[in-house]
């Protein structure tokens, strides 16, 4: 995946309900979160939703929380955002989505600690 454009990124920032951010721009914990900004963004770039469509997703899974979510789990609602908007454009089914969940969560069992994570490590199926 090609980096995603700055100005789109920063556009995106704009129509999305209290991303983590900074002066800067967004903030991310881990590896996984900004990856899984990136993806959207770059989603977005290839046109299979538009920016109020993504922002009323997640807006919805945020709504999904509930007023006890503390938003320490803001990219989780992303990526579950990111899963439904994949699937409702056609773009991957459930089931690929869960197998694919499913094989990362094998390869990251079956990765020594340290080191980076490769799908078809376990060579299980």
């Amino acid at each position: 995946m090609s980096p995603p454009d700055p100005d789109a990124a920063r556009a995106a920032l704009d129509h999305l309900p209290a991303i983590p951010r900074d002066g800067e721009g967004p903030v991310f914990a881990e590896p996984w979160q900004a990856q899984a900004f990136a993806m959207a963004v770059e989603l977005h770039a290839r046109g299979l939703f538009t920016w109020p469509e993504w922002a009323a997703t997640l807006a919805e899974e945020i709504a999904r929380a509930g007023p006890e979510d503390t938003g320490r789990d803001y990219y989780l609602h992303w990526l579950a955002a990111l899963e439904r908007m994949v699937a409702a454009k056609g773009a991957a089914t459930g089931g690929e989505l869960a197998e694919r969940k499913a094989a990362w969560d094998r390869a990251a069992r079956a990765t020594p600690h340290g080191e980076p994570i490769v799908l078809g490590r376990d060579k299980a199926s």
